[in-house]
């Protein structure tokens, strides 16, 4: 019996490349094809998915013909009733060996492993989630043991199978320990890390292969089985790059993004002043953030840099808006630090190319790492030097330890490495658009952004 598995990972709603991948999908498919994906295809940052509560990625994976798919971290990401939602209407399963709500109950329409049938071939697929650690409360999920949750799966199916893939979206590194440790696991689709292999690796007589990320790539491997052996035939990784995108997904994408965006632009509210923005200089979007973030974790200072956000809001407010202009799913994030890593942080940000520097770093969507915004704070500088900081107008003491409410892309040092010297980091499942959307509604909060934290000595006392 022959199989073909054709497969994706981290597409993360790259959709422009979604349309390529389905076209070499239907290239490459024949009678004994199963199409997998194993997670992060919904990334919430599309307002396609926004505004249909995850359904255009249904009918994204639908037309593809994708028979299964894994959950993700990012599927996770909108909250467990978007997730409920997606799945419990999807004719796609999706699967999740290790992942139930907080309350240790079942997600509704997660399944813990399925049995697909391909001319007469029993394949067992189960899938493993990531644990998101502290995360998880905010999340309102509760993650067990992914070894011992495939182990289960195998065992409660001994004898109904011919052969067993898992969708691991774990990391291919913790996956080569899976194929040493479990060798009834016959196929591994990884993900979550976004290694790209040429061809599958052959690890412990397990076959494992993952197709890089944002649908760049897709996987495929050829296998056969013969007296109860499984034996790979062919496998590869083939570049989207230069291939015709499918008409239908670019007629679905269309379809959606109309219907998200009727959704997403009825008005939330109107703006009494511009919150404007800027990479480089003080402006009042990114000090109304900061002052939201104390206000929000009750912290002796607020901090952010300008970078969470690509543009400003000058009208009205609404959620498309908020998605355009705010895309990271960064979380409120308060933390203790000593006033030295502050001092070092705000300094640097008098860098015009610390601001201007890629911003890349986990969960962050933006482009530039951007100025840092304060609230509870006064700064006095010379343009190069930070001459005085006052914390609620007393002098900042560099060895005392200060509460911060900021995001976990600074708590983790991203961009600004000093910060990540810290303690007590506590999360919130809210995102930093949902700061904006709160407290661009107060109009005490909009005022008080428009006062300068950050003030030059010459002009000052010029």
């Amino acid at each position: 019996m022959k199989l073909k598995i054709i497969h994706t990972n981290d597409v993360h709603s790259n959709f422009d490349n979604y349309k390529k991948v389905v076209t070499l999908i239907n290239q490459h498919k024949d009678e004994n094809t199963i199409v997998l994906d194993a997670g992060d295809f919904a990334d919430f940052k599309s307002i396609e998915l926004q505004g249909t509560k995850g359904m255009a990625a249904i009918e994204l994976l639908e037309a593809g013909g994708y028979d299964a798919i894994t959950i993700g971290n990012n599927e996770m990401f909108n909250g467990i009733d978007t997730l409920e939602y997606m799945v419990s209407n999807s004719p796609i399963p999706f699967i999740s060996n290790n992942m139930y709500k907080k309350d240790r109950s079942p997600i509704n329409g997660v399944k813990s492993s399925v049995i697909l049938e391909k001319n007469g071939l029993r394949i067992l697929l189960t899938g493993s989630s990531p644990d998101m650690g502290v995360f998880n409360e905010g999340l309102g999920i509760y993650m067990t043991d992914y070894t011992n949750a495939i182990k289960e799966e195998i065992n409660n199916n001994e004898g109904k199978y011919d052969i067993c893939i898992l969708l691991s979206h774990i990391g291919t590194f913790a996956d080569e320990l899976l194929a040493e440790e479990i060798k009834e696991i016959d196929i591994i689709v990884s993900a979550h890390d976004h290694k790209l292999f040429e061809k599958a690796k052959i690890i412990n007589k397990t076959f494992m292969n993952s197709a890089g990320n944002y649908g760049e790539h897709i996987g495929i491997m050829e296998i056969e089985i013969h007296g109860g052996k499984v034996h790979l035939i062919h496998s590869e990784t083939i570049s989207t790059k230069d291939i015709q995108e499918d008409e239908q997904i670019d007629s679905i994408l269309r379809f959606n993004k109309e219907k998200a965006v009727e959704v997403l632009s009825e008005p939330l509210y109107s703006l009494e002043h511009p919150l404007w923005h800027d990479v480089v200089e003080e402006n009042p979007i990114s000090n109304l953030i900061a002052g939201g973030l104390k206000d929000m974790l009750g912290t002796e200072i607020g901090l952010i840099n300008s970078g969470i956000c690509n543009a400003g809001v000058f009208h009205e407010m609404t959620e498309k808006k908020l998605i355009e202009i705010c895309p990271s799913p960064l979380n409120p994030t308060s933390f203790e630090i000593q006033g030295k890593y502050l001092k070092e942080a705000l300094e640097q940000s008098l860098d015009t190319q610390v601001c201007l520097a890629d911003g890349r770093g986990p969960g962050f969507r933006g482009r530039f790492v951007g100025r840092l915004h304060a609230s509870g704070l006064q700064i006095e500088h010379n343009g190069k030097k930070i001459l005085s900081i006052y914390v609620n107008d007393e002098v900042l003491e560099e060895e005392k330890w200060y509460l911060v409410g900021s995001s976990d892309y600074l708590q983790r040092g991203s961009g600004y490495p000093c910060l990540a010297n810290n303690r007590n980091e506590k999360y919130l499942a809210e995102e930093i658009k949902d700061v904006i959307r709160l407290y661009g509604e107060k109009l005490d909060f909009c005022e008080g952004s428009f006062n300068h934290k950050w003030k030059e000595v010459s002009k000052i006392r010029g």
